[in-house]
């Protein structure tokens, strides 16, 4: 059975940092791409960044020189690195793993961050 657990959320005073875990079962992590994904209420979801199997990372424009992707092979983990935290920030923030070739995808649960003074 396949379960990805996110962890890490949190309340931050703008500036600060957080990191967001993603812990994935079901022996899928090497053959997936992994995504952070948040949604802001009344807004859709959005990609914020995604490291796929063969070492390429995307970040969304938002984020790029704050957030960092990396993944764990060893953990079955994937992280997210948020630096230089701002209120834009706020939202609930959900791991993604997917494979393109299969056309499958899984999500977690989401992990609340709120970026408040």
């Amino acid at each position: 059975q396949v379960q990805l657990v996110e962890s890490g959320g949190g309340f931050v005073q703008p500036g600060g940092s957080l990191r967001l875990s993603c812990v994935v079962s079901g022996r899928i992590f090497s053959n997936y791409d992994m995504g952070w994904y948040r949604q802001a209420p009344g807004k859709k979801r959005e990609l914020v960044a995604e490291a796929t199997t063969g070492g390429f990372t995307n970040y969304a424009d938002s984020v790029k020189g704050r957030f960092t992707i990396s993944r764990d092979y060893a953990q079955n983990t994937v992280y997210l690195q948020m630096n230089s935290l701002k209120p834009e920030d706020t939202a609930a923030y959900y791991c993604r793993a997917h494979n393109s070739r299969l056309s499958a995808y899984y999500w977690g649960q989401g992990t609340q961050v709120t970026v408040s003074s």
